[in-house]
């Protein structure tokens, strides 16, 4: 089975089909013994019928009971034989579909990483979570073809030749069974592909919508709009159970004829036998064999139903896979050499330009404003940034990661302790700040000079700055204590300020924090504004505010109007000579009050 750490290799992004073939074919080894074991456990149970006949028509004579003891235990052996090989392939086959489980996970969470902060612009969060909880779920089942599938056919070979001695009429009766079968299957088989496409896409939306949700409650809640949400919400969620309706409607169809038709397929065969039988055609212990022979079928034939509904299954979901993988990394096409010394970073669009080593605040009427800014002065989005005179977009990726770090105030949360959130020994498994082609928040360059634990030292002086000390000292364990998934066993104030320190321990170049302190209080926020200062002395910070205690500190004021900078200035001066400036900094001044 993979390893944790294997390369899980290229995948075919050709179409469904494609990738299931490719997941058989990254195994052959186990995906051959799967199918060996599987035909051979289902023709060692067509053994037995052959066996039990030569036990009543040699045995069941009179003197001549040591012949039906060798055959009995003949039997017994067959059956004991046949249980070990059942154990062996039912253990093949649960690695085979481990294999394509967690190689399909790791193809997906690394393509995931790849696009890194194209990923939420190019495809939905339902479609990701869907594709995670039940697609690679789906296609790990739908290789069950590969063991009991193949051994359904060979058995199906193996049965028809051992009844050409017997008849050449129930023989072709037999070959007919499973052309017919496909024929009553195969339109049910297309249609429930097709509803359970439509499903899938259904199922993505409405995560996303409960991903959208469950983010925003607050905020909809102070808006008034979580009723408004809730009732699209909920009608989405009665469009999605009636689609859930239709496609269990096709498949209990596809399941019933799985169960009904085998059954049927018997009753014939066994009526023609006993037909023959009594004409005297054929001997008795040949009608048990017949019997047993059918009987046996009776899987192979279910097997081959289940085969088609597990493979449309698949199938849908290995095309989203593959729509996910299809997705490109933005273009990377960086040769330029990055200026050696702290330079100015310029945007034409909106005429900001952040100097080195000063701390400058944007203020915009919209988040949305200051955020694209942010977005194009970090290169998140095309634009003709310039840093030092030279295209942001012409140098290298990597190298911007490493010295330019865009600290979002919704950065991620993995379930941790304090110590790996903040970029301790588990910073590899942290998600802390946007992100393109790096598992580290911090930038490929910092990824690997966080390999190792940090003294905590670092860590403390991070968190006195970010006015945090005191979330240290209410945790039972300190740097120790378990940090919950996204946090939620902190304050929204705490992880915040948790972010805030994550950003600082990395001391990059260039900061661009995205409203780094919106969710705390005056006095809080006043010991950040203070310690900032000083914690960046002689770098490059750029905030999105509109706190008048982080404006009162700034070095430079941006002010925008519209996406364009409208003044420039101390907080002060625009106070003074920029109206609008004075209003939109007064609302949020009452807007701190009421809070």
């Amino acid at each position: 089975m993979i390893d944790a750490y294997e390369d899980p290799g290229t995948p075919d992004t050709r179409g469904g089909w494609y990738y299931l073939w490719w997941l058989v074919h990254r195994q052959p080894g186990r995906s051959l013994a799967g199918a060996l074991l599987g035909s051979a456990w289902l023709t060692l149970m067509a053994g037995t019928p052959y066996l039990m006949a030569r036990a009543v028509d040699d045995g069941l004579v009179p003197g001549r009971m040591a012949v039906l003891a060798g055959w009995t235990a003949a039997i017994f052996v067959l059956g004991a034989v046949n249980a070990w090989v059942s154990i062996m392939r039912h253990r093949t086959m649960t690695r085979v579909r481990m294999d394509a489980y967690f190689r399909t996970i790791k193809v997906v969470v690394g393509h995931a990483v790849r696009l890194g902060a194209a990923l939420p612009r190019r495809a939905g969060a339902g479609e990701v979570v869907t594709i995670g909880v039940g697609d690679v779920h789906t296609i790990a089942q739908a290789l069950t073809v590969v063991g009991p599938g193949v051994g359904a056919v060979v058995v199906y070979a193996v049965v028809a030749g051992l009844l050409v001695p017997i008849s050449p009429l129930l023989t072709g009766v037999v070959l007919l069974g499973v052309p017919v079968v496909a024929l009553l299957a195969g339109p049910l088989a297309r249609r429930l592909q097709g509803r359970e496409t439509e499903y899938r896409e259904r199922q993505g939306v409405l995560t996303a919508g409960i991903g959208d949700l469950a983010g925003g409650l607050r905020v909809l809640n102070g808006l008034g709009g979580k009723g408004l949400f809730a009732d699209a919400f909920r009608k989405d969620s009665q469009h999605l159970r009636v689609q859930g309706y239709r496609v269990g409607s096709v498949a209990s169809w596809v399941q019933a004829l799985g169960v009904g038709l085998p059954t049927v397929y018997l009753a014939v065969v066994t009526w023609i036998a006993a037909r023959m039988a009594a004409r005297g055609e054929i001997t008795v212990g040949q009608l048990v064999s017949v019997y047993g022979y059918v009987a046996v079928l009776v899987g192979p034939v279910a097997f081959f139903l289940d085969m088609g509904y597990q493979l449309s299954r698949g199938v849908v979901a290995a095309r989203r896979v593959v729509r996910l993988l299809h997705l490109a990394p933005e273009p990377d096409e960086g040769t330029e050499r990055a200026p050696a010394d702290p330079a100015v970073l310029h945007d034409p669009r909106s005429g900001v330009r952040v100097r080195p080593g000063r701390l400058t605040a944007l203020v915009g009427a919209s988040a949305t404003e200051t955020g694209a800014v942010v977005d194009r002065l970090g290169r998140y989005t095309r634009s003709d940034v310039t840093w030092g005179g030279v295209r942001l977009d012409a140098v290298p990726l990597l190298e911007v990661r490493s010295r330019i770090l865009v600290a979002d105030n919704e950065a991620h949360f993995f379930a941790d302790s304090l110590r790996n959130a903040l970029g301790g020994a588990g910073l590899h498994h942290m998600c802390g700040c946007r992100r393109e082609g790096a598992t580290s928040p911090h930038g490929p360059a910092a990824a690997t000079s966080h390999q190792q634990a940090p003294p905590d030292a670092p860590l403390t002086q991070a968190l006195h700055s970010a006015a945090a000390t005191d979330i240290l000292q209410a945790l039972p364990a300190g740097l120790d204590s378990p940090v919950d998934a996204q946090a939620r066993n902190l304050s929204g104030g705490q992880r915040q300020r948790i972010r805030l320190a994550r950003a600082l321990l990395t001391d990059p170049e260039v900061l661009l924090a995205v409203e780094p302190t919106s969710a705390l209080d005056a006095h809080t926020e006043a010991l950040v504004a203070e310690r900032l200062r000083t914690a960046r002395a002689g770098r490059t910070t750029l905030l999105t505010t509109t706190s008048p205690l982080m404006l009162a500190r700034a070095d430079e004021v941006i002010y925008l109007v519209d996406g364009k900078v409208a003044a420039t200035g101390t907080h002060e001066g625009l106070l003074e000579y920029a109206p609008g400036y004075r209003a939109l900094v007064a609302r949020d001044t009452e807007e701190e009050v009421v809070r």
